[in-house]
């Protein structure tokens, strides 16, 4: 049996800790913190859920889950911090901006 379809089935989530489906996030989750992201990733790359399955429960669109998928892949659970994606996405941290001399 595929672990989608049974509900007992688990996968070890980024913190090691068993995920099955009652226990992943709610469909309803609005407020996407790390965690919650790397469940998602971790259950749809385990066979816990399809990426369709994933998509369709969370309102996430296909490229959106793939974006976490990336910034796991190329930056590790940091990279899906919301308020760093723009930096991780460049490929690199952006480092601070010169100062000029004028602002002196």
């Amino acid at each position: 049996m595929h672990p989608s379809q049974n509900p007992q089935a688990g996968v070890v989530g980024p913190e090691g800790q068993r995920i099955t489906l009652e226990t992943l996030p709610p469909p309803n989750t609005r407020r996407w913190v790390i965690r919650r992201k790397a469940e998602v990733v971790v259950a749809v790359r385990g066979g816990l859920l399809t990426l369709e399955d994933a998509c369709k429960r969370y309102s996430l669109t296909v490229e959106e889950f793939l974006s976490w998928q990336r910034a796991i892949d190329q930056h590790g659970l940091p990279g899906l911090r919301t308020t760093r994606l723009q930096d991780y996405r460049a490929g690199s941290l952006k480092s601070p901006p010169a100062r000029s001399r004028a602002a002196e």
